[in-house]
This record gives C-alpha cells, sequence and structure tokens, in this order.
C-alpha cells in the first residue's frame, strides 16, 4: 500500500471518463510544458521510424517543422498517417502523463494561407536562436507540418485521484 498515494493502489483503478471540455484543456496542458514530441511515420518496408521533433500547438493541433528531404518527411510524403507522443519527465506513477496523438498530416507549403497560419504557430525565431541560425535569413520556407489529430490518448494518474480513469481518449468527432 502506498502512504503517500494510496489512490495508486490497483483497487483503486476508476473508469469515469472526464467531461471532454476538461479532457481538452489537460490535453492542451500537456502540449504546452514542453516543445520536444516523438513522430512516428511508416517506412517505405511497413516499419516504424521515430523521430524526436521540435513542435508548437494551437489547441490540439500540432506544427512540425521537418528537416527538407528527411526520413520521416519522406515517409509522410508516402503516407500520411502518423503517431505523434508526448511525454512530460516523472518522478514515479503519480506523477505520469502523457498524450499519444493519431492521424493523418497536412504537409503545407510555403505561401500558402494554412503555411502562413503554421509559421504564426511555430516559433521559428526561437528555433532559430537555439541552433546559431541568423534571423537575417527570414523563416523556413520548405515543408511544414500539421496534425489535427483523429484521436487522442491522455494518460495521467493523477486523475485517480478525483475518481477518473488514467487513461482518456478523445476523438475528433465526439
Amino acid at each position: 500500500m502506498s502512504a503517500a498515494h494510496p489512490w495508486l493502489e490497483p483497487q483503486s483503478w476508476p473508469t469515469e471518463p472526464l467531461p471532454r471540455e476538461a479532457l481538452e484543456r489537460e490535453i492542451e496542458r500537456v502540449l504546452t510544458l514542453t516543445n520536444i514530441g516523438y513522430l512516428a511515420t511508416i517506412a517505405k518496408d511497413g516499419s516504424p521510424i521515430v523521430s524526436p521533433v521540435e513542435f508548437y500547438a494551437d489547441g490540439l493541433t500540432v506544427y512540425v517543422y521537418p528537416q527538407p528531404k528527411s526520413p520521416k518527411l519522406a515517409a509522410m510524403r508516402r503516407d500520411p498517417r502518423v503517431s505523434f507522443a508526448v511525454a512530460n519527465p516523472m518522478a514515479g506513477w503519480a506523477s505520469a502523463f502523457g498524450v499519444q496523438m493519431f492521424g493523418s498530416v497536412d504537409l503545407l507549403e510555403a505561401d500558402s494561407p494554412d503555411y502562413e497560419r503554421g509559421m504564426e504557430v511555430f516559433k521559428w525565431i526561437t528555433s532559430y536562436w537555439e541552433v546559431g541560425r541568423p534571423l537575417e535569413s527570414g523563416p523556413p520556407t520548405g515543408t511544414l507540418m500539421r496534425l489535427a489529430p483523429e484521436r487522442v490518448v491522455l494518460t495521467q494518474h493523477f486523475l485517480r485521484r478525483d475518481g477518473y480513469a488514467p487513461r482518456q481518449t478523445w476523438r475528433r468527432e465526439p
């Protein structure tokens, strides 16, 4: 028995779903606590490719600027189905939480309205500064990835404390 967290015991595994608005708020919170996620794409031979990537979110929509000519970009051109995961550091099950998103990506090309909106969300200036690229060269002009997920699975064990299931599923169409 956990003296500090009795709600973590196996018999304390609630199944109650969070209300949709609260679930969306929790997913958005996870997406704002870090800007590194893991993008899984499908290789030519059908095997998975998982890459750590920089991302920025607008609500539940995620934007990634993949390196031009990268295997992940080629994979998304062949098959737009992806999984995207964000996990935050944990110090045991009481604090374990993250999201896994599923859907098909849109690959946005420069000079389109959707690309411009995505670049308003994607913090390219911060990214450039971090890797030492000159800002004078202007924003990137390659392909931008947008994932508006069909399904998101939130895992957050702390929800058990309040009587909610630690694994919650959001679907685009309720």
